[in-house]
């Protein structure tokens, strides 16, 4: 089968193509943007990409066009399509379909599936889960929004009959508006948390938590919905109706809990020690992460014991507090948060690993939810536990200095990646934790800080 891709280069539509290819067909596909990482990954995989959603590309002849939700009947102010080939595709009454639709006939479909879904911690809980299973010998397939570094890839078939899938809430396509997950049709669901996010496409919390209960729903009584108990609109998704096993982690009472700090704790498993998980990492939204995967293993047969054994292996995810760099005393990383609340329990996270010294917290409101200034009133309080943070505000429609200035001095705003850049590198000291986040690329300001660095250092020994 040739399958051409319409928004290849998205973290899923690219894991998606990887596991076509790797299931023999032929694949190919379009983006706005082609360029690395994903470009190369993909090329590597001797995949064609096309720059742009040009009409000419119909040559390609393929069998289905499976279209990413980036694609949509939108309009140039000349009145033009915005994507030709998808007017096309219509025009010719081609067949075409969604990603998670092509996936869930193609790839998932008679495997038992593991769906981690959440407004947080979805991409480290799926690989922590993938990682278990994987060391349990069980060789599962995965597919997750990063690359987690124990497989150094962001999806694969796998040899086993468990697929772990990072079930995402957004929706799935302009012509179908209901959440990717209720594709997956799991018979392990982890729902990891759930607040309010994607202001873009849903109007206030019921509605996600709607879209959760769909989820629900689509789960046999044979299988097993795996809740944390800390979350009252999960309480209210489940109050909704649920015709299958619970298991509940996170609270005091609850099936699986923790004892001790978030770097090594007992796996507590109906209030009796069943596993101790020492890793390096920290902040207990990682250990609220791992309760779950640990949870939704033992699903299939995989003891807590043996999970938690394996955590003390797990590498984490790119991009989850990664490590870009330290120059001349000054440690860069690189975190994907973008939410309040994960913005939150990054820095906290990050406290808690180095104490009294200094964090300085560079924050990028880049999803569709922080551009529209939905969440912009709880930016102090994410940032709190920073010394300095500041805030990209370029392209914002809101002000983000009015936002910022209940920080007081600790609070500052920057226009452009070379001005933040600029401050920086005169504000950092030896023995500073710069903390970038966001979920795009931040305009490659960590290396760009690493080299400011570098270059105030050559500058002071001459």
């Amino acid at each position: 089968m040739h399958i051409h891709i319409l928004g290849i280069c998205g973290t899923f539509m690219g894991g998606l193509a990887a596991l076509a290819r790797e299931a023999g067909h032929k694949v190919t596909g379009c983006d706005a943007g082609v360029y690395p990482p994903m470009s190369d990954q993909l090329r590597a995989l001797g995949i064609e990409l096309i720059e742009g959603f040009g009409a000419d590309q119909l040559s390609q002849k393929a069998d289905v066009w499976v279209v990413g939700n980036v694609v949509s009947r939108a309009r140039k102010p000349d009145g033009s399509a915005r994507y030709p080939l998808m007017e096309a595709i219509l025009d010719g009454g081609l067949a075409y379909t969604s990603g998670p639709q092509w996936l869930s006939e193609h790839v998932l479909q008679g495997r038992h599936v593991l769906a981690v879904a959440g407004t947080h911690g979805k991409t480290s809980t799926s690989s922590m889960l993938a990682w278990i299973l994987e060391h349990a010998g069980l060789q599962p397939g995965f597919l997750v929004g990063g690359v987690p570094t124990n497989f150094g890839i962001s999806a694969r078939q796998g040899k086993g009959n468990c697929f772990v899938i990072e079930a995402d809430e957004y929706d799935t396509a302009f012509f179908d508006k209901r959440s990717k997950f209720v594709h997956y049709r799991p018979r392990t669901a982890v729902l990891n948390n759930l607040e309010y996010d994607h202001a873009d496409i849903f109007d206030d919390l019921a509605a996600i938590e709607r879209q959760f209960h769909h989820l629900v729903r689509t789960v046999p009584s044979t299988g097993r919905v795996i809740f944390n108990g800390l979350e009252e609109s999960l309480s209210r998704v489940l109050h909704m109706g649920c015709w299958s096993e619970q298991r509940s982690f996170g609270a005091a009472i609850s099936d699986y809990s923790a004892q001790g700090e978030p770097h090594r704790f007992d796996v507590m498993e109906g209030g009796r020690a069943s596993g101790r998980v020492e890793w390096d990492l920290g902040g207990v939204h990682n250990q609220l992460n791992a309760l779950a995967a640990i949870a939704a293993a033992a699903h299939v047969g995989v003891a807590p014991e043996a999970a938690a054994r394996a955590l003390g292996e797990f590498r984490n995810v790119k991009r989850r507090m990664e490590v870009r760099g330290t120059v001349a005393g000054i440690t860069v990383y690189d975190d994907f948060a973008h939410h309040p609340t994960a913005i939150r329990t990054t820095v906290d996270g990050l406290r808690r690993k180095v104490g009294a010294q200094r964090i300085i917290a560079v924050f990028e409101p880049r999803s569709n939810t922080m551009k529209l200034g939905a969440m912009k009133s709880q930016l102090p309080w994410s940032l709190e536990q920073a010394d300095i943070a500041y805030c990209h505000s370029g392209g914002l429609d809101w002000d983000a200095a009015q936002v910022m200035a209940p920080m007081g001095g600790r609070g500052r705003v920057s226009g452009s990646i070379d001005e933040l850049v600029r401050e920086l590198a005169q504000a950092a000291q030896p023995g500073d934790h710069i903390l970038c986040m966001s979920n795009g690329g931040f305009g490659d300001i960590h290396a760009k800080l690493l080299r400011a660095f570098a270059a105030r250092e050559e500058a002071i020994a001459r």
